[in-house]
């Protein structure tokens, strides 16, 4: 599995109050809608399987303290064809599920194409889930932006 850290986006800088630019802060978005779990969205460091810019997705729980994410999926943003995220991989640690759909093995890309077509039909359900459980319109940028 690959280290995912947070992706810095360089064409958005943050700005200091006296006017400085300083480094950009990552996209870290965290929206609290209850009674549902905490939605996060957040921008990773690293390129996904493609070569592009990637998003991790996850509704995150704490039994006993523990975190875990029912589930988490990373999607890369494309812009062929018009701006779109495609799917490549899938956790859910309540289930012990962890997939890779497309991925690069040893300096080769790899496509299940039944796994990732399945990764992208649970991607538009759950977005479906998320907007009729109302997280569009809970979204706050004052409230639930944090980088």
């Amino acid at each position: 599995m690959q280290n995912w850290r947070r992706w810095r986006n360089a064409d958005h800088p943050s700005n200091s109050q006296d006017g400085r630019r300083v480094a950009p802060r990552p996209l870290y978005l965290k929206i609290d809608n209850a009674p549902y779990m905490e939605l996060v969205i957040e921008a990773m460091d690293e390129s996904g399987p493609m070569g592009l810019p990637t998003l991790s997705v996850a509704h995150y729980g704490e039994p006993n303290g523990d975190l875990m994410r029912d589930p988490e999926m990373c999607f890369e943003l494309g812009v062929a064809g018009g701006p779109h995220l495609s799917a490549f991989y899938f956790r859910n640690d309540y289930l012990g599920v962890e997939q890779w759909s497309r991925d690069i093995v040893r300096g080769n890309y790899v496509q299940l194409i039944a796994l990732h077509e399945q990764h992208q039909r649970f991607a538009k359900k759950w977005d479906n889930n998320l907007r009729l459980q109302g997280f569009a319109e809970t979204f706050d940028p004052h409230k639930h932006i944090r980088g």
